[in-house]
């Protein structure tokens, strides 16, 4: 009799056989879901559509925080590459510039601006808010050397800058208000002014001097801004004209922070603030950006006379020696001189 069952290589055959088939359905399942993965992946996104403003806010919130993380990164490289030649320079200990620790501060004050914004926080009311917060974080880094407040600022500064390119610009213009919040209270000591204050009765000459000039020192600085842009026409700073949108608000802040630095003096009846914190800060960032020595005096001149105008000769009087304690720190003599001045402050004005 014949025996019927296949034999072993038959099986054998078999067996190779359906493997084969099996493993070539694997492969060409493996292929069709990669090349459906990459379909997906490279089609373009559908714009959300959202039921309202609230809806939106918080999804640019959502978009913002997640992105934190590297354009903070990002805006790290930016301000050690502009400033690694400063620190050689005025020969500051590099291991008291954490980038680690400025970045945890970075994540903490935006994230609560991307909350406050998709919460329809007022920008006004999350500037009080934040406030303390951000005296704090100035005073930590101040403590340790005035100039480190350099880099905290200007890393703060570029993460706005850089998280708004991220958005189209109609969704920037809010937003650019919670940022500028947070620039002014790092740029500016107004949390030191704002203690300082504390410690007078609200009828004293010096708190009568700080509420007239404070309601008005942004348009203070933006007349004085306008003015220095029209007698140096032809200067360039690392970002442009004097004239160019950007330049502008970053002058505009500085004619800003001048004055503060004046309340402060003021308050603290202590040239201090200037001589310790602004003059370094100045010397170690205006070369940086190019910005001419005679750009600066011309702008001091240019707000003691509006200063003067608004004030009684009285009221005055309070604040003539610290006008005259800036234009001697930044007179010709001094930032002129040997080391003070690099060559790349001096720009064709």
């Amino acid at each position: 009799m014949v025996n019927s069952f296949p034999s072993t290589s038959s099986f054998s055959q078999e067996d190779d056989s359906l493997s084969t088939e099996r493993s070539g359905s694997s492969s060409s399942f493996s292929k069709a879901w990669a090349i459906r993965y990459m379909q997906q992946v490279n089609q373009p996104l559908s714009r959300p559509t959202f039921a309202n403003e609230r809806e939106l806010r918080a999804a640019i919130a959502k978009t913002l925080h997640q992105a934190l993380r590297p354009i903070s990164a990002k805006a790290w490289n930016k301000t050690e590459q502009l400033l690694s030649e400063e620190v050689v320079r005025h020969q500051l200990d590099p291991d008291i510039i954490d980038p680690w620790a400025i970045a945890g501060d970075v994540f903490q004050i935006f994230d609560k601006a991307f909350e406050s914004y998709a919460s329809f926080i007022y920008p006004e009311r999350f500037a009080v808010s934040i406030a303390p917060e951000l005296g704090h974080i100035r005073a930590k880094f101040t403590a340790v050397d005035p100039r480190v407040i350099g880099f905290v600022s200007m890393q703060f500064h570029y993460t706005g800058q850089l998280l708004l390119e991220l958005l189209e610009p109609s969704q920037r213009g809010v937003l650019e208000l919670y940022f500028k919040a947070i620039d002014d209270h790092l740029y500016m000591p107004l949390q030191r002014a704002y203690d300082a204050a504390s410690n007078y009765p609200y009828a004293s000459l010096e708190l009568r001097v700080v509420r007239t000039l404070l309601p008005k020192s942004s348009s203070i600085a933006q007349r004085v801004v306008a003015k220095v842009s029209d007698a140096f026409p032809n200067h360039q700073c690392y970002s442009g004209p004097l004239k160019s949108p950007t330049v502008r608000t970053s002058s505009t802040r500085d004619a800003e922070m001048f004055q503060t630095y004046l309340w402060v003096c003021l308050l603290e009846k202590n040239p201090s603030v200037v001589q310790q914190e602004l003059f370094p800060l100045c010397v170690m960032l205006y070369p940086t950006f190019n910005v001419n020595w005679e750009l600066v005096r011309y702008m001091l001149k240019l707000l003691q006379r509006e200063v003067v105008q608004l004030l009684s000769p009285s009221e005055f009087a309070q604040c003539a020696y610290h006008f005259d304690l800036l234009e001697t720190i930044f007179s010709p003599e001094v930032t002129e001189a040997k080391g003070v001045c690099s060559e790349k402050a001096v720009a064709t004005a």
